[in-house]
């Protein structure tokens, strides 16, 4: 049995690393690439249209999350995860291949949008169902510490996104980046993809749904029977994750393109910081983990909450154009939301 757990914990971590990789590659290639779908003109409006495209993703991750958990509930874990990668490496594939807007015109950002908002409805899917799949393979009183490993896989693939646009910043020159660079990104993201799936595909489902499945009390219709006898909950849930997204996403992901902007550092300074910072919340998820299952998940939700709340605007307000500066902002903020 804890062989089995192992093996579905690896299987688990390292298939929602794929899909996180390939869901954060857009937000740092996005200064190299929006000239590929948006109009020649000014650099910073087709900067900030590629950017309202990544927010779009976003409007599609509670749908994915709703109906493909749904899906999950009602064929298994495995099952729902083997399809939302499927969705999620598709899409890549499609980014990477995409013609460009002086090639098809307005044609070009449509299917921007409709890839992305498929990488956000995977997205969505993805999220609670591999949470489900790690908790339900936990062993007793190690749920949060299991847990824990969906967001090690959410910051190591992100990290592992950040690792390949620092590299390419580095040893390729802008040029080189804007035309062929973030299309071969897009492009190993579909072939991490091929290799989460596998892993998905040999590992079997958990006991938890299993004997759910076998004693006949599969719910037909999961969501709505959450949103009736749990609304307060489903509310007080999504309030708490959407702090925590909204703050990861600002810090790990579009901090670079935002800084650059708002003080002039250089990319790839901003970058190493966000990074740092991905780096250090990573390390720290089986620590916070921990510390729930002995402590409680209350404390360390607070420690997260109060801690982000009292610290974002002064942390933001004392970033220049130097290196060490945005390290300390964001290696600080990255602490808090290991909470």
């Amino acid at each position: 049995m804890e062989r089995q757990r192992r093996q579905s914990l690896f299987a688990g971590t390292v298939g929602n690393l794929v899909e996180w990789f390939d869901w954060s590659v857009y937000g740092f290639f996005v200064p190299f690439f929006a000239s590929a779908f948006f109009p020649q003109g000014d650099a910073a409006a087709r900067t900030l249209s590629a950017l309202a495209v990544f927010a779009v993703g976003f409007f599609f991750r509670p749908l994915g999350g709703a109906i493909l958990g749904s899906y999950a509930d009602r064929h298994g874990r495995r099952a729902g995860m083997t399809l939302t990668i499927l969705l999620m490496a598709g899409a890549s594939a499609m980014i990477a291949v995409l013609p460009t807007y002086d090639q098809v015109g307005i044609l070009a950002p449509v299917l921007l949008v409709v890839a992305r908002c498929v990488q956000g409805f995977s997205a969505g899917g993805e999220f609670g169902t591999s949470a489900a799949f790690l908790v339900e393979n936990a062993a007793p009183g190690h749920r949060a510490w299991a847990g824990s490993w969906q967001q090690v896989s959410v910051g190591a693939g992100t990290l592992l996104a950040s690792a390949v646009a620092s590299i390419m910043f580095t040893v390729f020159p802008p040029e080189f980046v804007g035309t062929w660079g973030w299309r071969i990104a897009f492009g190993l993201g579909a072939v991490l993809g091929l290799i989460g799936l596998w892993l998905r595909i040999a590992v079997p489902d958990t006991a938890a749904f299993t004997q759910a499945r076998d004693q006949g009390r599969l719910e037909r219709a999961p969501l709505r029977s959450v949103l009736r006898e749990h609304p307060r909950a489903v509310l007080l849930v999504i309030a708490m994750i959407c702090a925590g997204t909204a703050l990861a996403q600002f810090w790990m992901v579009a901090l670079p393109t935002i800084l650059q902007f708002k003080t002039g550092i250089e990319l790839r300074d901003a970058q190493v910081a966000a990074m740092v910072g991905l780096a250090l919340f990573t390390v720290l998820q089986p620590v916070a983990g921990t510390l729930s299952d002995r402590f409680g998940r209350r404390p360390v939700l607070l420690f997260f909450a109060l801690g982000s709340a009292v610290s974002f605007v002064p942390l933001l307000a004392t970033v220049t154009t130097t290196l060490s500066s945005a390290l300390v902002a964001a290696s600080v903020s990255c602490v808090l939301m290991a909470g």
